[in-house]
């Protein structure tokens, strides 16, 4: 039997149905550990001020966090399918908790970036867990149970910027990490009183095994390269946005408080929630059509963006408009990618969030060195020519997909 063959769990065993009271738990989860490395982005201002850091770097902060992510997502989310899960998930919230700690504590800004990098290495529990929640799932409830989870991923990603600018007001931005680290051992124990332990399966291979099985992945699934890279400029564009638009907001002559610039997620979520019928378009077959609208809804985006010193209500529509064409995006890249090689699903998750994360970290230093070397409308124009990029990436693409996804 080859190692690629050994690595394909069997799936012929009947599951039970998660109850919606665990699902629910695994999607909190899921939210409050992907929201510890968008904590930052609120708060960048204050981090730079107590440390000394200048607007030109301060967006390293984020790019560590989500750097890491990165390696996390290649070295640790394999392990979900070599260890006991309950085992692995517990050791990753319990570091994340103690990392979070590190950075409440951090008296210099090498111990904040050491943290950070911690923090994010560790986040990556929530793609474990979804794939705990999809083995856990009976076939016929399998999509649901993964709906469900996933969903908590997104409202984690874009509440947790108003859960930290609001605590930040209140309490100093070290106390969002503190409170966290707290939250987050207490959901542990109520995690390990819902899961049952699940013995690692005979037929998986080795640790190095996984890591092997992750490099071919990129070499035989073309569609994973792709849509990776499309994703790299989804999120690099999102990141733009969102990592840069704390320093225009908290500066004359908007001066807002970090419980306002927070609660400006709210609008993101409203576009991600609109973004949710994506899936079945693909599924429709729809899927083409679907990316190259949310493109151009995309690039349209950042006309209404760029007034946000004079406009909210502008400036909040572009945010729906950036984050539904994102999440519509991002859906659909799932979708496509997973009816590829349903055996290995969580491999190719790891490998597509990988483009996600170093996406995202691109974007947090590229939009604040833009916004100090040419302001507010230099970080717009910088996020329509990453949109235009991206769309012309598609239409380039739109010729290879069959015969790439056929390969696949």
């Amino acid at each position: 039997m080859s190692s690629s063959a050994q690595l394909h769990p069997s799936n012929t065993g009947v599951q039970a149905q998660l109850s919606n009271t665990i699902l629910l738990l695994y999607a909190v989860l899921c939210g409050a550990a992907v929201a510890t490395v968008y904590y930052a982005q609120p708060l960048l201002d204050a981090i730079a001020l107590e440390f000394n850091i200048s607007s030109t770097i301060i967006g390293t902060v984020v790019t560590v966090t989500q750097l890491c992510y990165a390696l996390g997502l290649f070295f640790v989310v394999p392990l979900g399918d070599v260890l006991d899960p309950r085992r692995l998930v517990t050791g990753m919230l319990v570091t994340i908790a103690l990392a979070l700690i590190f950075v409440a504590l951090a008296p210099n800004a090498w111990f904040l970036f050491i943290g950070m990098g911690i923090v994010g290495s560790q986040a990556v529990v929530a793609q474990v867990l979804v794939a705990l929640a999809a083995h856990q799932s009976s076939l016929q409830h399998r999509g649901r149970a993964i709906g469900v989870v996933t969903s908590g991923i997104v409202i984690g990603i874009l509440l947790g910027r108003a859960f930290s600018g609001t605590l930040a007001d209140l309490a100093g931005w070290r106390s969002v990490y503190a409170i966290t680290a707290v939250i987050m051992i207490c959901m542990t124990v109520l995690f390990r009183a819902a899961t049952p332990a699940t013995p690692r399966p005979a037929s998986l291979g080795s640790y190095l095994d996984m890591l092997r099985s992750m490099k071919e992945l990129f070499v035989q699934v073309p569609l994973l390269r792709i849509r990776g890279l499309l994703a790299f400029l989804l999120f690099l564009d999102f990141s733009i946005l969102w990592s840069s638009m704390v320093l225009p907001m908290s500066s004359p002559p908007l001066s807002f408080n970090h419980t306002v610039i927070g609660w400006f997620g709210l609008a993101g979520v409203a576009g991600a929630l609109a973004a949710r019928s994506a899936g079945r378009l693909a599924d429709r077959g729809f899927g083409q059509l679907t990316t190259g609208i949310a493109l151009v809804l995309l690039a349209a985006s950042w006309l209404p963006i760029a007034f946000l010193q004079s406009s909210r209500w502008l400036f909040i529509l572009g945010i729906i408009m950036l984050d539904l064409a994102v999440q519509a995006v991002h859906v659909t890249n799932q979708s496509m990618l997973l009816s590829v090689r349903p055996e290995a699903r969580s491999r190719l998750t790891a490998g597509y969030m990988i483009f996600y994360s170093f996406g995202s970290a691109t974007g947090a230093i590229l939009s604040t060195w833009m916004y100090s070397w040419a302001g507010w409308y230099g970080v717009c124009i910088l996020g329509v020519l990453v949109s235009i990029i991206a769309l012309l990436y598609w239409i380039f693409t739109m010729n290879v997909y069959t015969h790439a996804s056929s390969k696949g």
